[in-house]
Parts: C-alpha cells; structure tokens; sequence
C-alpha cells in the first residue's frame, strides 16, 4: 500500500473543517490533471457531508500554495499533438467553475506564490486571504499563452484598466494589490495562520477569518490608476502602447518596455479576450471562451516556444512569430475565439 503523504493531494477533516493540501512542494505544487481528479472527488464527498461545514485550500511546502499548472507535461503533450492537455484544461476549467459556486464556505489560503492555476483554485473561492508573502499573478503572456482558469473573468472586473495591465505585462501583485483588484478578500499575517487555521475546525469561517485579520495594506495599483486607465483604454494594442511608451510617467514607460518582451499574438488575444469577458453574463461562460482559447493556443508556435524559453532550455530569449503587434492580423486572432464544435467545454449547456 502506497504512503498517503504520496498523494500530490492531501484530504483530512479537523472538527468541522475539510482540508485540502496540494502536496507537491518541489514543483511549488503545480497543478496536474490527477490532482484536479482528487480536489473534485474530495468536493464532491464533502458537499454532500453534513460533519464538513467548511472547506479550507493550503499548499505543502513554505514556498507557496500553487506555481500554476505542469506546463512541463502541457508542452510535451503540444509537442506530440497531443490532446492529454485539452482533457486537463477541461476538468481544470470545470473545477474552477465547482468552486465559485460551492454550496459551504471555501477557504482558499493564498500564502507565497500563486500563479496561473493556482489562481484558477483559489481566487474563485467564497473567502480569499493572502499575507505578506504573497505574490499573486498571471504570467501567461510571456509563454505565448493568455490568462485563462477564470483569469479573464476576474482581471476584467478589476477596477478601471488594472486587471488589463496586469494580463498584458504579466505583473505579480502582493496582498494590498490583490485584494484591490479583486483577487483576494482578507489580510492575515503568516504568523496567525496556524492559529486561523486551528479555529476554523470549530468557528464560522468567516468571523474565523475576520478575528484574525489585520487592515488590508495600501495598493499601489490603486494610486497608478490615473495613468493606468488612460493608458489602456480600448482595444487597439498599438495605441496602448504608444501611449505606455510616450508616457511622462516613468512606470508607464516601463510597462512598455516590458510589453516589448511578450508574445505579441498572446497580448492581442488577451486584450480581445478581457474585453469580451467584461460582457459575459457568468464565470462559466468565459472559462467557455477560454477553453476555446486553450485549445486553439496549444499547439502555435509561440505557446511551444515560450515554455522552450521561459521552462525548457531556460535561455529567457524567446523568438515570437510574428515577432511584432503589427504583424498579428485581426483574423488571425479571430480565429482563436471560433468554436470547437462538439469539442466546446459545455459548462452553459443546460446539460453539463
């Protein structure tokens, strides 16, 4: 019999808590396919549990609770032509949307780094607490890829143009920046969150959460917004970034530079994708058009090179093609957003 601290997915229940320990700390826990299995049977069993009252989310490990998804095995999988990735995106895609709508109190500790999927896990949930290790973000244009597991949906409903500039130059943000977006809720210091954690197997969730909180710590996001709301407005990339590079503000100018270094067919369908997302009626229909996105972007040339670059062989010089804004027509990202027919995820159908 296998050693259970050898599941990627730890499950135990503490009083009236669930908890839920994503277990692989040398790959700051990055998300596969078999640990979506886990984390959506365990869901299951404990919707239907009357013993748990509430769900709790941590991560192994002192480095964070999830680096994102096991980009490794995706682009091995893109390289082959494979569909084991289109599999995973749509069970991952279908947990993110079982989570926003979990019928207890889920509790999703952001502590360290939460990337891509891990966002995709946690800032769904009901409560959402970060501390001052936090370092939340969705890096995906740099590898040729857009922010997906719900990332459109919540960055487009980010106050003003802050969630844009975060998906387009793929910043990490700390805890007064995540919750002023709206990626996160509650500050909590580590050092309570033994303690928070303890309490939550016999207190209500959120008055546990709420006792052991400090002030959300200033955003810096927030005081930028001037500059950031004028700078990406619309949606014509070009102009962003004219406006980004002749900026008076150093930080805009900066954001530019850094626009520079992204693939430039991940930025146009991002862009697009944020501004359709912002028109969509639920979190279900944009993982619909995200999944539609990850399908299309998993085999192009820039999504493979960009984890060659940024994962593989580690060079940081990734060569895009096309290799500038200009070069990317609009039909051609046209084309990203076109259904998959019967291969379309399913989530809005009143069938799924």
């Amino acid at each position: 019999m296998s050693n259970v601290e050898e599941s990627p997915v730890l499950a135990h229940v503490d009083g009236h808590a669930g908890h839920l320990v994503l277990n692989r700390p040398r790959a700051i826990n990055a998300l596969t396919h078999e640990m979506v299995t886990i984390i959506r049977r365990v869901l299951d069993e404990w919707a239907a549990d009357p013993a748990v009252q509430t769900v709790v989310l941590t991560g192994s490990g002192d480095r964070g609770l999830c680096a994102g998804g096991d980009i490794v095995s995706i682009y091995h999988d893109g390289i082959a032509g494979g569909t084991a990735s289109a599999a995973f995106w749509a069970d991952e895609y279908r947990l993110n949307a079982e989570i926003a709508e979990y019928p207890k109190p889920f509790v999703a500790v952001m502590d360290g780094i939460v990337l891509g999927g891990g966002i995709g896990l946690s800032a769904h949930a009901s409560i959402r607490v970060v501390t001052e290790r936090s370092k939340l973000g969705m890096p995906e244009t740099g590898i040729g890829f857009f922010p997906d597991v719900g990332g459109t949906y919540l960055l487009s409903r980010a106050p003003g143009e802050l969630g844009t500039h975060l998906a387009l130059t793929a910043g990490l943000v700390g805890a007064g920046d995540a919750i002023a977006v709206g990626l996160a809720d509650w500050y909590v210091p580590s050092d309570r969150l033994p303690d928070l954690l303890a309490a939550l197997a016999s207190q209500d969730a959120a008055t546990a959460v709420a006792s052991f909180a400090d002030p959300v710590p200033e955003s810096g996001l927030i005081g930028d917004r001037e500059w950031i709301d004028e700078a990406y407005e619309g949606e014509d990339l070009v102009k962003i970034y004219s406006r980004l590079a002749d900026a008076d503000v150093p930080a805009a100018r900066e954001a530019a530079a850094v626009l520079l270094t992204k693939s430039p067919t991940s930025l146009k369908v991002t862009l697009r994708a944020l501004r359709a997302a912002a028109d969509l009626p639920s979190l279900p229909a944009a993982l619909e058009q995200e999944y539609r996105l990850s399908v299309w972007l998993h085999g192009s040339h820039d999504f493979l090179e960009g984890v060659r670059a940024q994962v593989i062989d580690k060079d940081r010089n990734p060569r895009w093609s096309p290799a500038t804004f200009d070069g990317v027509s609009d039909e051609s990202i046209t084309a990203h957003f076109a259904t998959l027919g019967d291969a379309d995820l399913g989530l809005t159908d009143a069938s799924s």
